[in-house]
């Protein structure tokens, strides 16, 4: 489904036969994922349970976004402390604080796109890479074209599928998520994010952008409707050697490393909402 080159396997919604009405659902019975599914349920359970949220979930919202925009950041190269990204005001700087800012205006963006992505999911790619990037130049908003690279440094040495490719991919990815389905949200925004990843379709910001998606995918399916389980900061904390290497078995497109990608996955949501539970523990002792 997933690998590049000429090694490339079929698009998202090219499949055959009974595949084709929902192939992600076949995913959800991989070895392992049903009970990474269920051990995500948990977790957004354990935060959504907790007496604070009944109270102050804006609050929790609010430094989820943070911490995920944190989180973000830190794989695309701007590992900063957190207190420094609330201290700082400015992102327009050096590289790093560019991501950081980049981050920052995604993970605010996400909330407001969520009603556009069950209708035209290519319209939202297009509008996070245009609110990433922050400026005008022609070959922001929309895929790379013939001659155009992707800069995204923790993929170096990938290789990178042609436009044309990747132009087909996204719009099996399209179909895919216009069409429903009965795969589990955690598998949807697995699949979502690690294309994106694999595809590289801008030529800036793809990292960033393929997490702010599988954060759309999260909040936009129920399982975290109220967005305080920050994915983003669990795959910061899992790091970024192992973040690459559950990637590779998204690329290997082999049932083994699908279910690696997506239980790695799994476990960002659930150390997100950890992160969560965290805050909410502090508010409640009052300490923060």
């Amino acid at each position: 489904m997933s690998t590049t080159g000429a090694s490339a396997g079929p698009p998202p919604g090219s499949r055959t036969g009974s595949d084709r009405e929902d192939p992600l659902a076949a995913l959800g019975s991989l070895p392992g994922v049903a009970d990474s599914v269920e051990s995500v349920r948990k977790a957004v359970d354990r935060v959504y349970g907790h007496r604070i949220m009944r109270r102050r979930s804006n609050e929790i919202t609010s430094e989820a976004a943070l911490r995920g925009a944190r989180g973000s950041a830190a794989l695309s190269g701007a590992d900063w402390a957190l207190e420094e990204v609330r201290r700082r005001t400015d992102f327009s700087g050096d590289a790093e604080a560019r991501a950081m800012g980049a981050a920052l205006r995604l993970t605010a963006e996400a909330g407001q796109l969520l009603s556009i992505w069950r209708q035209s999911p290519l319209r939202v790619l297009a509008r996070l890479h245009l609110v990433a990037a922050a400026h005008g130049a022609e070959q922001v908003g929309r895929p790379r074209q013939a001659g155009e690279t992707a800069d995204e440094p923790l993929l170096d040495g990938l290789p990178l599928p042609s436009p044309a490719e990747v132009s087909a991919r996204l719009d099996g990815l399209s179909e895919l998520i216009i069409a429903g389905g009965a795969a589990p949200a955690l598998v949807t925004a697995a699949v979502v994010h690690g294309e994106l990843l694999a595809l590289r379709p801008f030529v800036s910001h793809n990292g960033l952008v393929a997490r702010a998606a599988e954060r759309i995918v999260l909040v936009g399916s129920g399982l975290d409707p109220k967005s305080v389980c920050p994915a983003e900061a669990g795959h910061a904390e899992l790091g970024r050697t192992a973040y690459r290497a559950a990637f590779d078995g998204y690329l290997s497109g082999t049932p083994e490393g699908m279910a690696a990608w997506i239980a790695h996955c799994g476990k960002a949501v659930e150390l997100g909402a950890r992160e969560s539970t965290a805050v909410c523990e502090a508010l409640q002792r009052g300490a923060a």
